[in-house]
């Protein structure tokens, strides 16, 4: 049982225009979120912001400080979002335990030093999905279940693009610094997310891409409205989106995906929202 951490520097629209296939999956692609009995962190020079996942099988796995955070632990300085993607779990903080579900989340605020991860069932493992930021001042932990989410349901089958977005861990539902995390389910026969695309210059995001059916794949597009890119996706793998990028994607079949942001405010409909006919 140990963490496991990788670096990714930003990259202007310049540089990744000049970029190959190989290089895009290599600056932006996280192709591996979850492994047995490990904590594992891709940390992003875009926002600071730090994406991975903690699986514990054969026991508790601890929530631990990485050296490029120079802190004495983990949430010296940081918030932490989780959403459990796997078997029945318990998360400790401190001296209370949560039990998270499938689909479930917990916000944990600035200033906790213990943060345990326990599975109810190692033949069913959870699966826990972490986005952490920076972190000025210290709110209160709290479970969040799709119950209690904000839920929109947008698009239409006719336009491919039919889904339901619950936000989990956003302003609107409970008070965090800079983080938001949700998710977005789409409905079968829609294959589109987030289309019409937009970018938001303020903030940047991370997307984890699941259920995604066996032998089945998302195309996540990324870049300028006019100077886009993709990358082929496999399920439970995540992409980190700048904040001059558009981020969205189609699948050969429906799927899930967590979104998760940070930035320079907390609004989230603060959005450049680009034509489809203009997208090129």
């Amino acid at each position: 049982m140990h963490t496991t951490y990788e670096s990714r520097y930003a990259n202007s629209p310049a540089a990744v225009k000049q970029m190959d296939t190989a290089q895009l999956r290599q600056e932006f692609l996280i192709e591996r979120v979850f492994e047995p009995d490990t904590c594992r962190w891709t940390y992003s020079h875009y926002d600071r912001y730090m994406a991975g996942g903690a699986m514990p099988v054969t026991g508790p796995l601890a929530l631990e400080t990485i050296d490029p955070l120079k802190s004495n632990f983990f949430l010296e300085r940081r918030e932490l979002g989780i959403i459990n993607v796997g078997g029945a779990g318990v998360v400790e903080v401190d001296n209370t335990r949560f039990e998270l579900g499938f689909k479930e989340a917990l916000y944990i605020g600035k200033g906790v030093e213990k943060v345990v991860f326990h599975s109810v069932d190692k033949q069913q493992p959870a699966r826990f999905y972490l986005n952490s930021t920076p972190a000025h001042h210290t709110y209160p932990t709290r479970k969040v279940s799709k119950q209690d989410a904000e839920v929109v349901t947008l698009g239409a089958l006719e336009t491919s693009n039919h889904r339901t977005i619950n936000k989990l861990l956003v302003n609107s539902v409970l008070e965090t610094c800079q983080l938001q995390m949700g998710m977005t389910e789409l409905k079968p026969g829609s294959v589109w997310n987030t289309m019409p695309a937009h970018t938001h210059d303020r903030r940047m995001e991370v997307y984890f891409y699941f259920e995604v059916p066996e032998g089945q794949s998302v195309c996540h597009f990324m870049g300028q409205p006019q100077e886009t890119r993709h990358i082929w996706m496999q399920n439970e793998q995540a992409v980190i989106s700048p904040p001059w990028s558009v981020h969205s994607g189609a699948g050969t079949s429906n799927y899930t995906f967590i979104w998760g942001m940070a930035g320079e405010n907390l609004d989230y409909g603060d959005m450049d929202h680009c034509r489809i006919n203009e997208l090129r």
